[in-house]
């Protein structure tokens, strides 16, 4: 059977909360019988746009990630949930019953990704509903994939064989799939917000004139073996990413125009090494 699932793509968003604003106008003040009560004009953010800059300046770059109720497939919510509070519905969207669910506080705290809201005028736990009562009158798209300028979010029905295979061909990922809920909420390049780089910015004298060292050989080695290698931009540049963050030491070797040059250094955070003077 086909099943609902996200595709958000990390490079493509550019934080503008257009999906943010078009959610709170989707549920603010709006009653949903059977989905959703009416979310509170303040203090819920059922789609919220987390941030990470990387880096130092003047090498630095920023990801911003749209995140949400995962609706998992093996989800805590479900499991902690009294009277059948939470259901799975068959085309795996995950609703709150604002009923049943009345009273319920236990829930905010049984999702590990953050994602329930408790509504104190409601005495009611609430998450994003995959705008499932519009889906169910036909439409194809969330209210946030339709208010996304930029083409970041996109939600597709399919069946899970076919969503593994384009998972698999697309290097998409889930958030914190140690978890094991199984989310149905999938990034394109979440590298940008998980991983980290090394870079920095080659240079050299000569004639008494520093100026960028363009071509130059660079290579990253950890524990003596090579891990990539680089070449430096017009502008002396180089950039290893993807990078685990915490991953210890790292040498940079770089050699050019007859000069060479080893950096040791240690990869908490992203790390810009700076001006390399060969």
């Amino acid at each position: 059977m086909a099943k609902w699932n996200m595709i958000i793509d990390v490079a493509e968003c550019t934080n503008c909360n257009n999906c943010t604003l078009a959610t709170m106008d989707e549920y603010v003040g709006n009653d949903w019988p059977g989905y959703a009560a009416p979310m509170p004009r303040h203090g819920h953010r059922w789609i919220n746009i987390l941030q990470k800059e990387r880096g130092q300046a003047p090498l630095i770059d920023i990801a911003y990630v749209p995140t949400m109720c995962n609706h998992c497939d093996d989800a805590p919510c479900i499991k902690a949930a009294r009277d059948g509070a939470i259901t799975k519905r068959a085309d795996g969207i995950v609703l709150i019953d604002p009923i049943k669910a009345k009273g319920q506080k236990q829930l905010v705290d049984a999702c590990p990704y953050g994602h329930i809201w408790w509504n104190e005028a409601e005495n009611l736990p609430q998450a994003w509903p995959f705008d499932a009562h519009l889906l169910d009158q036909g439409w194809q798209q969330t209210r946030g994939q339709q208010a996304c300028p930029t083409g970041a979010m996109r939600a597709v029905k399919l069946d899970d064989a076919e969503m593994e295979r384009m998972a698999r061909a697309e290097n998409l990922e889930v958030m914190r799939p140690e978890l094991g809920a199984k989310p149905r909420v999938y990034y394109r390049n979440l590298w940008r917000y998980s991983k980290c780089f090394i870079g920095g910015s080659i240079a050299a004298q000569a004639n008494g004139v520093v100026d960028c060292v363009e071509g130059a050989s660079v290579r990253l080695l950890r524990n003596g073996l090579l891990v990539a290698e680089a070449t430096s931009d017009n502008y002396g540049d180089f950039k290893f990413d993807k990078l685990d963050e915490g991953s210890g030491k790292y040498t940079v070797e770089i050699s050019a125009q007859g000069r060479s040059r080893t950096v040791d250094t240690q990869l908490g955070a992203s790390v810009n090494l700076g001006e390399i003077r060969l």
